[in-house]
């Protein structure tokens, strides 16, 4: 990649949810050129029932940079501690100059409605990190100037593929990943100690079988894809000029369905 290549980047709350929700789009952007980046706000820590928080951490933050090795992605420290993402001004500073960093043209976070407040909370500090991006007097942390440039944020579906009120959620853009389903398989499989804590209580390889299904499931609701990442593209104001401004669309148009019948709900 060059400084010129145009910038992608997935924040989520804790490592192993972009592999679930996200990976599919992503490689499919590493193949198109782009520059991705990956940050996970919180880092793991509680991922155990067995182990010590600072044990967790250093297995969990390994686990991440090796998923980031097979993307080929740009890894980001966490900033915090599970179930210790608030949205307050330290992180949100946090993640500001991580944006200002990037110069991100897609932000790809998770919904804003999940069964976790961890994953709520993280769409909602990645929201404002990339709206205060260009806000001169916000100083980010550490310090950074303000950037220029339009961004577009596209929220992934929930985990699950229902609010926590129990609701199905489609999405207004498909993304065929049927091609890099066994890389989003290997990316997800690094995440070693979360596949074996959960091989104990739900069976061999449960964990991998559960992405596969959420992208079968979204494959089918596709009508199109035999697995499939869904992506609702956020209200332009605040970070880009323009209300169709769409690259992710653009750029994996071959790859890409629109649901129409989504587009016309939100005109009515």
């Amino acid at each position: 990649m060059t400084d010129e290549s145009p910038a992608v980047l997935a924040l989520a709350a804790h490592p192993d949810d972009i592999e679930f929700m996200m990976a599919g789009t992503l490689f499919l952007l590493k193949d198109a050129g782009w520059d991705i980046h990956y940050m996970n706000i919180a880092n793991g820590n509680c991922g155990s029932a067995t182990e010590d928080s600072e044990t967790v951490i250093a297995r969990r933050r390994r686990e991440a940079v090796e998923a980031c090795e097979v993307l080929g992605a740009h890894f980001h420290d966490s900033v915090c501690n599970d179930l210790e993402i608030f949205y307050t001004s330290e992180l949100i500073g946090k993640v500001t100059s991580v944006v200002r960093q990037i110069k991100p043209r897609i932000v790809l976070l998770q919904s804003p409605a999940d069964y976790m407040e961890d994953h709520v909370i993280s769409a909602r500090i990645g929201v404002t990190a990339v709206f205060a991006r260009g806000m001169r007097n916000y100083p980010g942390t550490p310090p950074l100037p303000p950037i220029a440039g339009e961004v577009v944020v596209y929220h992934a579906l929930p985990y699950g593929l229902r609010t926590p009120l129990r609701k199905a959620t489609r999405p207004g853009l498909y993304v065929d990943i049927t091609a890099v389903l066994e890389k989003k398989r290997t990316m997800l499989a690094a995440h070693r100690s979360q596949k074996e804590w959960l091989d104990v209580s739900q069976g061999q390889d449960s964990y991998l079988h559960t992405m596969e299904d959420f992208a079968r499931e979204v494959g089918r609701m596709s009508g199109v894809f035999q697995y499939a990442e869904g992506w609702r593209r956020r209200l332009h104001l605040g970070f880009s000029g323009r209300d169709d401004d769409d690259p992710l669309h653009e750029v994996l148009a071959a790859a890409c369905r629109v649901d129409e019948t989504y587009e016309a709900e939100l005109e009515s």
